[in-house]
C-alpha cells in the first residue's frame, strides 16, 4: 500500500520510529507484510481500552512467530505484564514491556520495573548466543 509507505517515510523523516499493533482478534499475518519497515511490533495482550485485565497468554505464539521471522525487530507486549507472566512474554521474544498496574499497585514499584527490565534482557542475551 504505497499510502501507508509514504506515512512510514514520513515519520522516519521526522526522526521518529515506526511501529505497528495489532489486537488480540487480529492475525500475525497482517503485521508481517510491514515488519521489514517499521521500527517494533506491539503484540497486545489483552483487548485494548481498559487496565487491570487478565494477561492472554494465548497472544504468545504472535511473539514467537515474529521473534522467528524477524530476529532483529523490537517486539512489545502491551497488557497484563507483571512479575508473575513476564518470563512468558520474554521467553516468547518480546524484548520491550508495557507494564501499568502491576507497577502503579506494587508496594515497591522500582523493583518491579528492574524485575521485568532484568528477565527481557536475560532473554535477549539467551537469544543472541543461541544464534
Amino acid at each position: 500500500n504505497p499510502k501507508v509507505l509514504l506515512k512510514i517515510l514520513r515519520i522516519w523523516l521526522s526522526f521518529l520510529q515506526v511501529g505497528l499493533a495489532i489486537k488480540p482478534g487480529t492475525t500475525v499475518e497482517h503485521l508481517a507484510p510491514w515488519a521489514n519497515q517499521i521500527d517494533m511490533a506491539l503484540v497486545m495482550t489483552v483487548e485494548p481500552g481498559f487496565g487491570g485485565q487478565k494477561f492472554m497468554e494465548d497472544m504468545m505464539p504472535k511473539v514467537q512467530w515474529l521473534r522467528t521471522q524477524f530476529p532483529s525487530l523490537d517486539i512489545e507486549v502491551d497488557g497484563g505484564v507483571g512479575p508473575d507472566t513476564i518470563h512468558k512474554c520474554a521467553e516468547a521474544g518480546a524484548n520491550m514491556i508495557v507494564s501499568g498496574s502491576a507497577i502503579m499497585k506494587s508496594a515497591d514499584p522500582r523493583s518491579v520495573i528492574n524485575l521485568l527490565r532484568n528477565v527481557c534482557s536475560e532473554a535477549a542475551q539467551k537469544r543472541s548466543l543461541d544464534r
